[in-house]
């Protein structure tokens, strides 16, 4: 039964999620099947993240001493393969998929695709942190999960302006649809990384990271707003 329940602590936050970007789709609404196609897809690109580094689990465990050490960790082991797996999925999700037809529609796949990431490695952590798995599944659903979040939107709106916006411009909002997520990811990673190497600036290093925080999260609400007003406006039209 605990282990039950630990499964409902590692994918409810995921899906309450989905369910928040599902209910912002108000004019043309995916079909609930794709979501939950997105959401696998999501877990595909956990798997894909081990299966590249299985045989990496010792660089991976140590834990960083330096700052330098901690951002290329961060970046390295972290923020590039992990979000580069979830693009790869994002792309294979959508490329012939005929529901994809709104602005919205980039961020709502991507999101599915971030949570469907952040659940399976939620399940990993919990289980691995298993003797207290209750307070490790609250500190990542008020910080890991909503940060994939924010990450998923991210890139799922840079990937609607290529697909939907300016051709010329295609190129560039492809770049910024992996460049700008691996820099916050990595940076956010780097963040929490620094408390631990500099315990004297831990109070410093935290302000700083929960204002880094807010205004991902004001970023991210943003960018939902904005192609929400497009499709919006469009639909007017």
């Amino acid at each position: 039964m605990e282990l039950i329940y630990l499964l409902i602590a590692a994918l409810l936050p995921a899906l309450l999620l989905i369910y928040y970007i599902f209910r912002r789709d108000q004019l043309n609404p995916e079909p609930k099947w794709q979501l939950v196609k997105g959401f696998f897809f999501g877990v595909a690109s956990a798997c894909l993240v081990l299966m590249v580094f299985a045989g990496c689990e010792s660089l991976q465990d140590e834990s960083p001493t330096t700052l330098g050490s901690a951002i290329i960790q961060a970046f390295c082991y972290a923020a590039i393969p992990e979000e580069l797996s979830k693009l790869l999925m994002l792309w294979l999700l959508v490329r012939r998929n005929k529901f994809f037809d709104e602005n919205i529609d980039g961020i709502v796949y991507s999101v599915c695709v971030g949570m469907g990431f952040a659940g399976a490695e939620n399940i990993l952590y919990l289980i691995s942190n298993y003797d207290s798995w209750v307070y490790v599944g609250i500190s990542r659903a008020l910080i890991s999960v909503p940060c994939h979040f924010f990450l998923a939107v991210v890139m799922g709106y840079y990937y609607s302006l290529a697909h939907f916006g300016d051709a010329g411009q295609k190129r560039k909002n492809l770049c910024l649809a992996i460049i700008v997520p691996i820099l916050i990811h990595g940076a956010f990673d780097s963040v929490l990384s620094f408390v631990s190497i500099v315990p004297v600036l831990g109070l410093i290093i935290t302000i700083c990271f929960f204002v880094f925080f807010k205004k991902i999260r004001l970023f991210a609400s943003g960018r939902i707003a904005e192609l929400y007003k497009k499709d919006e406006s469009h639909f007017q039209g």
